[in-house]
């Protein structure tokens, strides 16, 4: 989580919502990404999706299957779907999102009996420090 974190600041400093993504495949980091949609002017540039799609073109592969993504803030329903399809085994996020989340806080999309995926989530690892992080941007931004 440190490292998405890490991630998370590099988001901050250049104006972006700071949420911080890190995909790990087989004990290995493949993918680092914070979020980009201010930058790239892209709507699906959030720090989950930039993380699988670069964890995929380096694996050479869309199934994720033995990857765990740690993520900054609960994912919304398009990362959280995305998750599902990547077919990702294990989620790992900071704080909650009340406002958008989609799994635990508003939806839970990533362990729903009705979808062909499912898995393994633990939530709010080291979440005082991920929701400070969003707190203080959000402030500043309102100044």
């Amino acid at each position: 989580m440190g490292l998405a974190l890490d991630e998370a600041r590099k988001a901050y400093a250049v104006g972006e919502v700071p949420i911080g993504a890190v995909l790990v495949w087989e004990h290995q980091i493949v993918a680092c990404a914070h979020n980009m949609r201010e930058t790239w002017q892209d709507a699906t540039a959030h720090a989950e999706i930039i993380a699988i799609r670069e964890a995929c073109r380096i694996l050479k592969r869309w199934r994720l299957t033995g990857a765990t993504l740690y993520v900054t803030i609960e994912p919304c329903p398009m990362c959280a779907g995305a998750l599902v399809m990547s077919r990702i085994d294990r989620l790992v996020y900071g704080s909650a999102d009340y406002k958008a989340g989609a799994v635990e806080s508003i939806f839970n999309i990533v362990q729903n009996e009705a979808l062909n995926h499912r898995m393994e989530v633990t939530p709010g690892i080291r979440a005082a420090e991920c929701s400070d992080l969003m707190r203080e941007f959000f402030r500043q931004r309102r100044k």
